[in-house]
């Protein structure tokens, strides 16, 4: 495991549905999410940010900015996005304002990542398991054969 793979998987990744919020971990089972997805009618989902493109921290205005657009394109793409927060267990790292998206593919949540310059992105199905979704082609593949 690389030494990027641990820092997503030691963060916490806060999502603040309609009922209350969550903190998700990567791979650990939320039966609460899991409920909220089934009453929803959820299938699929995922967990968005524009900050830090590429694992660099930008200024705090900056990520903002582009927090501010990531979650324009989302609405002009039909989305509603829920308020999240990705925050690390150290605390070496600032916390990112991000977007839980319902109703989102994989493949248009890759994109958007992409779009951004992230290096990976949170996605799940119903089941409400966070999976870490890398945005490199060789990484899905790998990744594809975990899910």
């Amino acid at each position: 495991m690389t030494d990027l793979e641990r820092a997503y998987r030691a963060t916490a990744y806060r999502v603040f549905l309609s009922g209350g919020a969550l903190d998700l971990r990567i791979d650990a089972p939320c039966p609460a999410l899991a409920a909220w997805l089934q009453a929803q009618g959820v299938a699929e989902w995922a967990i968005l940010t524009a900050a830090n493109p590429a694992s660099r921290q930008l200024p705090a205005q900056e990520n903002a900015a582009r927090q501010a657009e990531l979650e324009c394109a989302l609405l002009e793409d039909g989305f509603e996005p829920f308020a999240g927060e990705n925050i690390a267990d150290a605390g070496n790292w600032p916390a990112e304002e991000s977007c839980f998206v319902s109703g989102i593919t994989r493949s248009e949540a890759v994109a958007l990542a992409l779009r951004f310059g992230q290096n990976a992105m949170v996605f799940g199905v119903a089941d409400g398991v966070p999976r870490l979704v890398w945005t490199e082609s060789t990484n899905n593949e790998q990744e594809d054969r975990s899910l």
